[in-house]
């Protein structure tokens, strides 16, 4: 035992030394380079002299990024998100001019630009030295996983669960977002997501589910993590009552739907028993919470959601190593746009602007920081978490569901889910890992490109109502812009359709290839007769329109060329919205009831033999109505847990059902699922351990990363 104990610190020692080598030769390299940085006094000093000054200026370097940086993190905590992330390089820079300052007879030397260049370039060297070291080395990365983890199970037995025996087993829900059943088929046949096809082959089974009619994030997400979506009728909508206009993305927006699903099912949600929710518009009854968009409203201490971003820029390393990838994905989606023009890609949206940086910040911040978080949460041993991922769904908006493009970003969340379950076989208790997708993403030319106008353009026309000469377009509802601006503590606005002026023009919003009509001087929900005698020519204008599949007005629906269909009347919607799959008509009812329905629904024409529709937005993929692979997202879960449909082959229908499905799993592990620090035995501070030796080499991971 002893000689082993050596060896391990042993090898530790070596491989900081090997680390210290490194640092110094960066910084010896970086003083020849860079003409305001020197190691030497002003009369001159030996090759050897200079060599030592290095060597001291590294370590100093090294042990104050060790020490101070944690704390400097965790003091600006409040500070936005991606402020601290810019933050970072300079207070690095700070910290390296104070280790200069250290060096004996001031031989070291930088001008403050400059040593935010050396500390960011050495902070990147000593990470990727650390992480090539422990690649190599992957018994000593195992045995520092083991250590971690029996030495929590050691604290939990002095602290008198001795006799509670191993843990039930915790469950991880990774949402894969917008990347429908088909795609993840088509991805582990097409080799990109090996980690996915081992799964399938040995331990895993899927299965597809039908979303409602609003196939966003927004209303999935709150039936899977609270148990009710009802009233969502879309990604955004006008409530006559208050006069203002609802977003699933929106902050304000977010944290009142949370309150009124809490409000109708009596249950804090999914998570409410030592559950982590990470990356989600919901929090799901949480208590641990990163990147949750209905809690970033809150301001100061009491908004735990951007705790997250301590646990990961703890360490300036991860910060280096992010900022490289962020610009290398900028450059990439660049690249790819930029070939897309010169292809003559077609259909085509605009990639310009300032979408390049919140592609960057969905597929490399947002998942760094989750990932980091999903990890710690597994090395915590908490009985649940929930995070999403949406690179996916932001690149497939601007690219299409499938291309090279998305192939790429499949690819790395592939890689992300090989990491989680490498750290998953060392965590205190044994995990279960479902994979799920909150919907999927359809392809199509939007409305506005293939007919020249955009859906409001024809409601005025029908209306009778001046219309714009120039075609505006219509701002793209994607998660990741709104993640953006609440890292930014920017609220999530959009302009006059926030809260609309007063008056008798119609509001209309797009939500993917639905969108919604109201009336707000119209009390109440509009009928049909009254809709015609107030714009006679509106109804049939927008039904008739090749770009419109149907239209829901006071339960009718309204098809082309005349087609009508009672909802109360069995048998006709059915047929009349056959085209757009099983389960549509019912989709069509259940919205029907809701108390916010718009006074007009639109859905957008579909075609069965290309699966293609036409998004109300810019976007060439889309989600949101009914129409193709949008709503059928994907369910994947170990065989050790029951069939989540209620027979053989049988689908879950709704978010809902989605929700009782992970309930029941939840409860079917081996004993009730009670949080680590909760287990029998004397009174003891329910809060998880912290995971505060780190995860992977360099990468300092606290697992409890709220603020109290």
């Amino acid at each position: 035992m002893w000689r082993g104990r050596w060896r391990t610190t042993g090898s530790a020692l070596l491989r900081v030394i090997i680390v210290w080598a490194v640092s110094t030769l960066t910084m010896l390299a970086l003083a020849g380079i860079l003409p305001d940085f020197r190691l030497q006094s002003d009369d001159g000093d030996s090759i050897t002299q200079i060599a030592l000054t290095a060597a001291w200026g590294a370590g100093a370097f090294g042990l104050l990024s060790a020490v101070v940086w944690p704390v400097l993190v965790r003091a600006l905590l409040l500070v936005p998100a991606l402020v601290l992330g810019l933050l970072v390089f300079f207070l690095n820079g700070s910290l390296l001019l104070i280790a200069l300052s250290l060096i004996p007879a001031w031989r070291g030397e930088a001008a403050p630009e400059t040593a935010v260049v050396v500390a960011a370039v050495m902070s990147a060297v000593a990470s990727a030295t650390s992480t090539a070291l422990a690649v190599r080395d992957d018994e000593a990365y195992r045995r520092r996983l083991y250590r971690l983890a029996d030495r929590r199970r050691r604290r939990q037995r002095r602290a008198g669960a001795s006799g509670a025996g191993d843990p039930a087993p915790g469950l991880v829900f990774l949402q894969l977002d917008g990347v429908g059943y088909e795609v993840l088929r088509g991805a582990r046949a097409g080799g990109l997501m090996p980690t996915v096809a081992g799964w399938l082959d040995r331990s895993h089974r899927i299965t597809p589910w039908r979303t409602d009619w609003s196939s966003q994030t927004g209303a999935s997400q709150l039936g899977i993590l609270h148990g009710s979506n009802f009233d969502v009728p879309a990604f955004r909508w006008y409530e006559k009552d208050t006069g203002e206009v609802m977003v699933c993305n929106r902050p304000t927006s977010a944290a009142e739907l949370q309150r009124r699903a809490v409000a109708r099912t009596g249950d804090g949600g999914l998570l409410t028993l030592d559950g982590a929710s990470r990356g989600n518009l919901f929090s799901g009854g949480a208590d641990q919470l990163a990147l949750v968009l209905s809690v970033s409203a809150r301001r100061g201490r009491a908004n735990r959601s951007r705790a997250g971003y301590f646990a990961y820029f703890s360490d300036p390393a991860n910060a280096v190593r992010t900022a490289v990838s962020f610009v290398a994905e900028v450059v990439r989606e660049i690249v790819q746009s930029l070939r897309a023009r010169i292809r003559g890609d077609r259909p085509r949206v605009s990639r310009g602007g300032l979408y390049p940086l919140i592609r960057a910040f969905a597929t490399v911040v947002e998942r760094d920081v989750v990932v980091a978080a999903v990890i710690g949460d597994m090395l915590a041993g908490r009985a649940a978490v929930y995070a999403d991922l949406v690179a996916y769904d932001e690149v497939a908006h601007h690219s299409g569901p499938r291309g090279r493009d998305t192939d790429r970003v499949l690819a790395r969340l592939d890689r992300s889910l090989a990491l989680i379950a490498r750290v998953a076989e060392h965590a205190p208790r044994e995990y279960r890992i479902v994979l799920l997708s909150d919907h999927g993403q359809s392809p199509g030319e939007t409305f506005l490109g293939r007919y020249g106008l955009t859906l409001k353009d024809l409601v005025r026309a029908g209306c009778g109502l001046p219309v714009s000469r120039r075609a505006g377009r219509t701002r793209s509802g994607a998660e990741a812009r709104a993640a953006v601006l609440a890292a930014l503590h920017r609220p999530v606005e959009e302009g006059e359709e926030a809260r609309p002026g007063p008056g008798s023009d119609p509001v209309v919003l797009a939500s993917g290839n639905l969108a919604l009509i109201s009336f707000p001087d119209v009390p109440g929900r509009a009928s049909r007769e009254r809709v015609e005698r107030a714009h006679p020519a509106l109804l049939a204008t927008l039904a008739n329109h090749p770009g419109v599949g149907f239209l829901l007005v006071d339960g009718v629906v309204l098809g082309p060329g005349g087609a009508v269909a009672r909802l109360d009347v069995p048998g006709e919607a059915e047929e009349l919205l056959s085209p757009f799959g099983p389960g549509a008509a019912e989709a069509v009812r259940r919205t029907d009831a809701f108390p916010h329905v718009a006074d007009i629904m639109v859905n957008s024409a579909y075609d069965p033999d290309t699966g293609a529709v036409h998004a109300f937005e810019e976007q060439i993929g889309s989600h949101g109505g009914l129409g193709g692979e949008q709503g059928h997202p994907f369910l994947m879960w170990p065989t050790v847990l029951s069939e989540p449909g209620t027979g053989a082959g049988a689908e879950p229908v709704g978010a809902e059902a989605v929700h009782r499905v992970l309930r029941r799993w939840l409860r079917e592990a081996d004993g009730p699922q009670v949080p680590l620090g909760l287990r029998p035995g004397p009174v003891q501070d329910p809060r998880p351990e912290r995971a505060g030796d780190g995860i992977l080499p360099s990468a300092g991971v606290p697992a409890r990363d709220e603020t109290r």
